[in-house]
């Protein structure tokens, strides 16, 4: 197979995970053995196959059969990169730890791991978050994962970080290399994991602690054929699981923003670099001139500096039209960002982490979802909100024709 592109390789693999036959092993051990080699310029294109292609794939169509697909087949590339776990094993643990069970104990060590991705950690983490204080008043509490995520809630008292990063974008032995620095930290005794689909555990797939200590959320399946958003579907597992009737999402950076009586309409313009996200120009510059019309300071989020994001606000600011006065950027960490969604009247932005912060703090929203590859997808990940909450499914229709829907919803 040294003729297949890693991406033609992932492409057969997924065919053969959504018709429900066999894979054969050598096309799997093909595509692993190349994103585990060690140049890097052959491992990255297939670590970007096998996971977006296959992996994210699989699990964003939320259907509770591709569940088992994905643990008898991640299990085996967890097996290829790590000798010393064995497949079968792996799989047959998965299984046990997802069957949703009540916790009975009261341990003296609760550790709630990252979903890694921001917006899923303010609609699905935080969830647990609130239910794990409120269950075990008295317990140690931590969230385990990235800086970048746990910045989200470090102001609020009673929770501890224990930090371990996660290269999203990087290669497979890297994702996969934290399994000892995790399983170390969570080895406190008397301890509990509540894990919410994370991809720390490359969803629940890693033992890093004793079976039945580790509780694991499988947001994929859990819900099965409803229409139900994950954030009810989350206050449903911990209800089941932790016996908590009313956990909430919520969030607490330590930045705050105070703007005073000046109105102020915060914008994400982030696709977390999927370009499916995106509507076609002059979509975005459109949208800033439309917002720029409505009296209040209108503030983008610039992204990752450097990146490919910050151009492209940078690019649809100029073409706004709109000066300063009337248009603002915000240049920091995403919990900067959050807190000034906090303070904002209006949040206007894709499908991103946005999107479920203002959902999260009940601030009015806006958000245009494209690139979808299901229906419960999108069901799904719809921000829930107590507050305004307008989402715009975006199937194919061009710029003015989602224009039009967000100057509806204004």
């Amino acid at each position: 197979m040294e003729s297949i592109s890693p991406s033609e390789l992932a492409v057969e693999l997924l065919n053969h995970c959504l018709r429900g036959s066999q894979w054969p092993e050598d096309l799997l051990t093909a595509l692993v053995s190349e994103a585990l080699d060690e140049d890097e310029r052959l491992a990255a294109p297939a670590t970007r196959a096998l996971f977006s292609i296959v992996v994210e794939r699989l699990g964003d169509l939320f259907e509770p059969k591709l569940c088992d697909t994905y643990a008898d087949l991640f299990s085996a590339v967890i097996a290829q990169a790590m000798p010393e776990l064995n497949a079968a094993e792996l799989a047959r643990r998965y299984r046990a730890v997802r069957q949703v069970r009540p916790v009975t104990k009261s341990p003296r060590n609760v550790f709630v791991l990252s979903r890694v991705t921001l917006g899923a950690d303010v609609a699905v983490t935080s969830i647990v978050m609130d239910a794990a204080r409120q269950r075990f008043p008295d317990a140690h509490l931590w969230f385990v994962g990235p800086k970048k995520a746990w910045e989200l809630f470090e102001k609020s008292p009673g929770w501890k970080h224990v930090p371990i990063g996660y290269g999203r974008r990087g290669v497979l032995g890297d994702r996969l290399g934290i399994y000892a620095e995790l399983k170390a930290a969570l080895a406190r005794p008397d301890s509990i994991v509540l894990d919410p689909d994370s991809r720390l555990t490359q969803l629940g797939l890693l033992p890093v602690c004793e079976e039945e200590h580790h509780y694991l959320f499988e947001s994929r399946s859990f819900g099965g054929d409803s229409s139900a958003a994950l954030p009810v579907l989350t206050q449903e597992w911990v209800r089941a699981t932790l016996g908590v009737e009313d956990a909430q999402p919520w969030l607490h950076p330590k930045v705050e923003y105070d703007f005073g009586t000046q109105p102020v309409i915060t914008v994400s313009l982030g696709v977390g670099e999927n370009p499916a996200k995106r509507v076609e120009d002059p979509y975005e510059a459109e949208l800033l001139k439309l917002l720029g019309t409505l009296g209040a300071l209108v503030m983008v989020d610039a992204g990752a500096p450097g990146g490919e994001e910050e151009a492209r606000v940078r690019q649809a600011i100029a073409a706004s039209g709109l000066t300063q006065e009337r248009i603002g950027i915000h240049e920091g960490s995403f919990a900067s960002f959050a807190a000034m969604i906090a303070a904002s009247s209006l949040y206007v932005g894709y499908d991103s982490a946005g999107q479920h912060v203002a959902a999260a703090l009940g601030i009015p929203l806006i958000s245009v979802f494209a690139g979808f590859p299901s229906q419960r997808m999108l069901e799904r990940w719809s921000p829930q909100s107590p507050g305004v909450c307008n989402v715009i499914p975006v199937q194919g229709e061009d710029a003015a024709q989602v224009l039009a829907a967000v100057r509806a919803a204004l």
